[in-house]
């Protein structure tokens, strides 16, 4: 396994827990929701990088890169690492694997 498809699994996996987390510390359905659709679609994206499919890149560059602006701004509104740091962190390293 490539460590592109391992971090877009890991990312995947860590976008679900995070939304799921949100709903439960601050019944956040937003979070729960967002967090399970952009999991799945990481974990799908994932499964297409184990093919060698060319949609997989894309899809997973996509959905990472989306996260990515998304909690960049949360980061600078809230000022937490947690949840928006280590999301943006997890993000910025999951696009440098999948372009290396």
């Amino acid at each position: 396994m490539s460590p592109a498809t391992l971090m877009t699994f890991i990312y995947g996996v860590l976008s679900i827990v995070g939304g799921i987390i949100g709903y439960v510390q601050a019944g956040s359905k937003p979070s729960l929701i967002s967090g399970i659709i952009t999991g799945i679609l990481l974990l799908i994206a994932g499964v297409g990088l184990l093919q060698a499919q060319v949609w997989g890149f894309w899809l997973a560059i996509a959905v990472t890169l989306l996260l990515v602006i998304v909690f960049i701004f949360r980061l600078i509104k809230t000022r937490k690492f947690f949840p928006a740091g280590l999301m943006v962190a997890v993000g910025i390293g999951t696009a440098i694997a999948l372009f290396a």
